[in-house]
């Protein structure tokens, strides 16, 4: 299995004025992902699950991760189905804190 860079790193706050990733950086950073793909200014994966109970059980480890790297992701949980986006809201983009939380969450698995 490919181990992405990104889960040696830990994600830094941004703040008002930070730069957004550009296509390029945003296209190679994919490329260290697995299923993850890019929607307008996001990340987006869906994950499938055997039923509800397994859904919500990776739902709470995802917070884990999630408030660890004090980076939150967008949840939505359709019975067996959970569809995370990731962006930085501040930079109205994508960062490398979007990269780096997906590629944590991935590891959950």
């Amino acid at each position: 299995m490919f181990k992405s860079r990104f889960l040696e790193k830990h994600c830094v706050p941004c703040v008002e004025g930070s730069a957004a990733l550009s296509d390029n950086e945003i296209t190679r950073n994919l490329n260290e992902l697995t299923g993850w793909r890019r929607k307008d200014l996001t990340l987006e994966k869906t994950y499938v699950f055997k039923d509800f109970k397994h859904a919500v059980s990776f739902v709470n480890q995802v917070a884990v991760v999630a408030e660890k790297e004090d980076h939150h992701p967008d949840i939505a949980i359709y019975y067996n189905k959970v569809i995370l986006i990731l962006w930085t809201h501040v930079v109205k983009g994508l960062t490398e804190n979007d990269f780096i939380l997906a590629a944590k969450i991935d590891a959950i698995q």
